[in-house]
């Protein structure tokens, strides 16, 4: 299913805060984490993070709102191949956040407490 995409938002409060005035880099790693893995579960399978590569391009302030995008490139064998993008304000505002990721499927008990026994 290379094509399938995956859109969202979410508004950055004093919380997620890192130097002042601006979000956390760690945090903005995690959405996008969370929007590629979106891709990769609308695949159909198991997926779990194998790689997560993640540029910075500008500060977000506190009060913004980033809208971010996420699309599979391709999918072989176990692999999905997934990127996305993070902007600040609207879908077309300037880029703050890109990544790029390798999800790998895995098992059914990958998850399953037995595994850890």
């Amino acid at each position: 299913m290379d094509g399938t995409s995956v859109e969202a938002e979410f508004a950055v409060r004093d919380v997620h805060q890192g130097a002042p005035g601006l979000a956390h880099g760690g945090l903005l790693a995690t959405a996008m984490d969370e929007v590629l893995g979106s891709v990769a579960w609308r695949l159909g399978g198991r997926y779990v993070t194998g790689r997560l590569e993640t540029d910075f391009l500008a500060p977000v302030p506190v009060g913004a709102t980033v809208r971010l995008r996420a699309w599979c490139n391709g999918v072989h064998g176990r692999k999905a191949y997934v990127e996305g993008e993070g902007r600040i304000g609207a879908p077309d505002g300037p880029v703050a956040v890109r990544a790029a990721a390798l999800f790998v499927e895995v098992p059914e008990e990958h998850f399953t407490k037995e595994r850890l026994n």
